[in-house]
């Protein structure tokens, strides 16, 4: 391939699909550039994204325009190419659902919608044996994954040894191609039509129909996302993947594929905005579990399956999306985040209120009040996971948690202990961290606001009329919003946008504390702009960066989609 074709697309082009246990990106010339196996802490096995080896494209032989969309409620993308010589081609393309923790299934379904479609197919793998069968199969292994590829007839090893075929295909025909692969030797060969038949079930199954006008389509399509992001553990990576920058040449690129608690607690209360769905039960599954386990030992995040993330590391043989670095692990795990309490509070009695809540649920919520009343005090990484401080974000979170937890508690004794913990942390907030403004700021040493000191009064920590409340929504109206755009804080004087994004996250955000406030008006138009900020697929990265309307960092985010989810509830 030429340099022109392995080049990686702008991020607002890329299309994810998604099983739950992981998920790959797809670029507008069919090319499948990045997905990681067997679940999404793995190592790529298509690495393309990150300057890497592996690929796997669909694409027509001539000029082409591309273009392609979801089918409704669901990860199933349908990327389409008019092409030079009249005719249209399509592909259906999935990973196959029910999902297995331990293998995948990638199914690709070409279709000539008009005249006579000439595709080109080309596997790239890493080095392994191979062999194919007489019917045209081909099989092999790439490290520790076995991988069977079927549906490409005439397939041929080149010299760089990547499997390459020519499909032509009247009006009307298709061909399936069928990519198995994970840690287990395929077994019987899989007939194609069930396959889709199942994945389609799946996500008519896995997205519930949610009516809420102008927003209807957009908040089942972050349901989708959420739910192609959340394994069957009911952990939900924060992002499908690493390494992309948010700002060039900033050193601001991360690893993204695991479970950050306040996140599973932002998509389960997204959910419960709605109803008892199943991204609730599964962000109050995951989190209870890990607080059970680690009790004051809880880390701010986890891969799926429960362990620990794995300290920093770059990717061997990958330079890296352009401007960044190809890294695995994540510093995370050093930290304490002392908000990240707060949020599970809320989300556990979120949760008691839809009477999603058992035992072991109200345990974990006694435990992880008792964790706060141990910690509350001490400095902690905060929300954006910078220099320990006494960030009022986090103290607000917990006191948000405490009063939502004091509301459900089965004894008075417990809603008592509760509520004075409360009470006692927003009186010492108050008097550490209110500015002379009379906002809000970031902590006792750090006199600018923050975005994020908009969420707490949302959730129940202190009225949003309360006047602190309204100041502080008047200085970041006043200080982090640009074109409609809000930034999650200034991180030096230069001006906004010259060191970072805006956050889309904190757009949200603004809607919900302008709805909460009373401004209607203005609550729509921070969740019209925010939720506009995407390409083709619909799919929200953690920054925008305003001038270019481009896309920055990892994708999707799930936190953004989340509160798109949550939004859409709020304001319906």
């Amino acid at each position: 391939m030429s340099r022109a074709e392995t080049a990686p697309h702008a991020l607002r082009e890329y299309a994810l699909i998604a099983d739950g246990e992981r998920g790959a990106l797809i670029g507008p010339r069919g090319d499948i550039s990045w997905l990681c196996l067997p679940r999404w802490h793995d190592d790529p096995v298509f690495g393309g994204l990150l300057g890497g080896p592996g690929r796997y494209t669909v694409a027509p032989t001539g000029r082409y325009v591309w273009g392609g969309s979801y089918e409704p409620d669901s990860l199933v993308w349908g990327s389409r190419w008019v092409v030079d010589d009249g005719s249209i081609v399509e592909c259906r393309e999935a990973l196959a659902l029910p999902a297995d923790p331990r293998n995948a299934v990638l199914l690709r379904r070409v279709r000539a919608v008009a005249g006579t479609a000439r595709v080109e197919v080309t596997l790239d793998l890493p080095a392994g044996g191979r062999q194919h069968d007489d019917v045209g199969t081909w099989s092999g292994r790439t490290g520790q994954l076995h991988w069977r590829w079927s549906g490409a007839h005439g397939a041929r090893t080149g010299r760089d040894g990547v499997l390459a075929t020519e499909l032509t295909l009247g009006e009307g025909d298709t061909v399936d191609l069928v990519l198995e692969i994970g840690l287990d030797a395929p077994g019987e060969r899989r007939d194609p039509d069930r396959l889709w038949s199942a994945t389609t079930a799946g996500w008519a199954e896995g997205v519930p129909d949610l009516q809420l006008g102008s927003a209807s389509r957009d908040a089942r399509h972050a349901y989708a996302v959420l739910r192609g992001l959340t394994s069957s553990s009911g952990g939900m990576v924060a992002a499908a993947t690493t390494g992309l920058p948010e700002r060039a040449e900033r050193h601001r690129n991360y690893d993204y594929r695991y479970v950050w608690i306040r996140d599973q607690c932002y998509a389960g209360l997204a959910a419960a905005a709605h109803g008892p769905l199943p991204a609730l039960h599964d962000a109050v599954r995951f989190t209870t579990a890990r607080l059970l386990e680690d009790g004051d030992r809880l880390q701010p995040a986890y891969r799926v399956d429960g362990g620990p993330v794995p300290d920093v590391h770059e990717l061997a043989g990958m330079p890296g999306y352009p401007g960044g670095a190809a890294l695995a692990g994540n510093h995370v795990n050093t930290q304490f985040q002392l908000d990240t309490l707060g949020e599970l509070l809320q989300l556990l009695a979120a949760a008691a209120r839809l009477d999603c809540l058992d035992a072991d649920g109200w345990r974990a919520a006694q435990l992880a009040v008792d964790v706060v009343e141990k910690r509350w005090d001490l400095p902690d990484a905060g929300i954006w996971e910078v220099e320990d401080d006494w960030w009022t974000q986090s103290r607000l979170a917990v006191v948000a948690g405490l009063r939502r937890i004091a509301e459900i508690a089965p004894t008075r004794g417990d809603a008592g202990r509760a509520e004075t913990l409360a009470d006692g942390i927003l009186a010492e907030t108050g008097r550490r961290c209110l500015s002379a403004g009379g906002w809000w700021q970031r902590s006792p040493g750090i006199a600018g606001v923050d975005a994020s000191l908009l969420l707490p009064p949302v959730r129940g920590a202190l009225p949003p009329t309360d006047p602190r409340s309204l100041a502080t929504l008047a200085a970041v109206r006043d200080q982090l919003t640009q074109d409609g755009y809000v930034y999650r804080f200034r991180p030096g004087p230069a001006p906004l946008g010259e060191q970072e994004g805006a956050f889309l996250l904190c757009g949200f955000v603004l809607a919900l504390a302008e709805q909460a406030a009373g401004n209607e008006v203005a609550a729509y138009r921070a969740f019209e702009r925010t939720r506009a900020a995407c390409g083709t697929p619909g799919l929200l990265a953690e920054e925008f960066d305003v001038r270019q309307r481009q896309l920055r960092g990892n994708l999707p985010q799930a936190f953004v989609h989340a509160l798109l989810l949550e939004c859409a509830a709020q304001l319906r």
